[in-house]
């Protein structure tokens, strides 16, 4: 039996508008601290896709990001720009090239990561911590039910 109906299917109980509103929020509520360390919560984004290993190429962060190409290529020039990354060719294939933090880049994404846990930890005090770990678990799944299901056709 399907979860939703057409009566039923509101912002106040849509998954899509809750989770789209929820990261407007809080990527509002933390533009502050991004720029106390002079970036963007994209240019966080960026970085911190580059320092786990996600966006190793201009076309890997764009994924990860959910970026266009060209939006991408003007998001790694300016953190080129303001010495945060490196583009250099990959020692596997000449043709890609790859993405990696400067120093600087480490320290800044580094210190905006410790003010995000902060903020994170402030936002969640009142939660039981199970509830916190339940709704990961249930996003990570959402995710991947996602991923899997591909474009809804």
């Amino acid at each position: 039996m399907p979860f939703y109906s057409e009566a039923c299917f509101d912002p106040d109980n849509s998954i899509g508008y809750l989770v789209r509103r929820t990261n407007q929020l809080g990527a509002a509520a933390l533009e502050p601290v991004f720029a106390d360390h002079g970036l963007t919560y994209t240019q966080w984004q960026a970085l911190v896709s580059i320092w786990f290993g996600r966006g190793m190429t201009a076309a890997d962060l764009a994924r990860d990001l959910g970026h266009d190409k060209g939006a991408t290529t003007r998001l790694v020039d300016m953190l080129s720009d303001k010495g945060w990354i490196t583009r250099e060719p990959s020692p596997d294939d000449r043709r890609r090239i790859a993405l990696a933090l400067t120093d600087a880049g480490e320290a800044v994404t580094l210190a905006c990561k410790k003010d995000v846990v902060a903020c994170w930890n402030r936002w969640l005090s009142d939660w039981p911590q199970e509830d916190a770990r339940t709704l990961i678990l249930l996003l990570q799944r959402l995710r991947a039910t996602l991923v899997e299901a591909g474009p809804c056709a």
